[in-house]
């Protein structure tokens, strides 16, 4: 079989964009069993609940819902359990003296297999307070309505 290669996406947490201000994004690596990687291959998992955290120098990632692989026997994986995250020392370092400050998390913003392994982009990340989601939605808004704006204004040109 030909090694795989290039970037497929398995699931994505929209809402986290929309929740959080994102500071600083990693890419990770997981230790997974071998049923929750078939899970994975079939495109199957939620990162909805998620988070992750940093216990004795080690980054986890919990809640992340990989439903039991179908055809799985008494050898399949919990479906909620948590994961060890794969990151460089100096990155978990870098981490630990960043969530010291009040207010930030780690929440997983995609999961993906990257040349036929498994990664996880997590992000440092800042609550949004309810104002704060809402000024960004206005400006999401303005900005799609210039875009139209300037297309029918090209369209009026060339007719």
């Amino acid at each position: 079989m030909a090694k795989e290669t290039g970037r497929k996406l398995i699931a994505q947490n929209k809402k986290a964009r929309h929740d959080y201000l994102i500071l600083d994004t990693y890419e990770c690596g997981l230790v997974l069993t071998g049923t929750e990687v078939k899970s994975l291959r079939q495109g199957r998992a939620s990162l909805v609940d998620g988070f992750a955290q940093l216990d004795g120098g080690e980054a986890w990632l919990h809640n992340v819902h990989i439903p039991e692989y179908s055809q799985g026997t008494w050898t399949n994986h919990s479906a909620r359990r948590k994961r060890k995250l794969l990151m460089h020392r100096a990155e978990i370092d870098k981490l630990i003296g960043k969530l010291q400050e009040s207010g930030l998390t780690l929440v997983p913003l995609q999961l993906y297999f990257k040349d036929g392994r498994a990664k996880v982009e997590i992000a440092l990340a800042r609550g949004k307070k309810e104002y704060d989601k809402r000024q960004a939605l206005r400006e999401k808004q303005d900005r799609r309505e210039a875009e139209r704006a300037v297309s029918a204004a090209r369209r009026r040109r060339r007719a």
